[in-house]
């Protein structure tokens, strides 16, 4: 599983989710050392956090990469990727622990959920007119 990326859907809640035929998936991949089924529940596990402020997520995509600087010290930077309708978001931690590379990361892409949710509702709720400059004649 070195390099290998895995995928399954079947670990996130079907709580929220709009299109219950084609749930979203979480793709898991590391590169530099092995994946263990644990670190694979861990990711599932977190991920399923951030469906709670999008419905229409289509793909969550985690990468996480083991660097190794000095004989003895390892670095692991995850990345993450969130497809959902609109555009995608993208954000990347590093720490010298995985499980916190992990936790961490989701956090980050929760937030940047949570925030795009509470623009959008508030761009429906409260429309703001757009100002031409000058008086449109009346129809009619």
């Amino acid at each position: 599983m070195n390099g290998a990326a895995l995928t399954s859907s079947n670990n996130i809640p079907s709580i929220g989710i709009m299109n219950q035929t084609n749930p979203p998936e979480v793709i898991v991949s590391g590169l530099h050392f092995q994946l263990t089924p644990s670190l694979l529940t861990f990711v599932h596990q977190k991920a399923a956090r951030l469906f709670r402020h999008e419905e229409r997520i289509i793909r969550v995509r985690v990468e996480l990469d083991c660097e190794q600087k000095r004989p003895g010290y390892r670095w692991f930077v995850a990345k993450g990727h969130v497809t959902s309708y609109g555009p995608e978001m993208n954000a990347s931690v590093s720490s010298d622990n995985c499980h916190q590379a992990i936790a961490l990361l989701i956090d980050k892409l929760d937030r940047m959920l949570q925030r795009r949710a509470i623009f959008t509702k508030e761009k429906r709720n409260h429309p703001h007119p757009i100002d031409l400059g000058w008086d449109l004649p009346k129809a009619g």
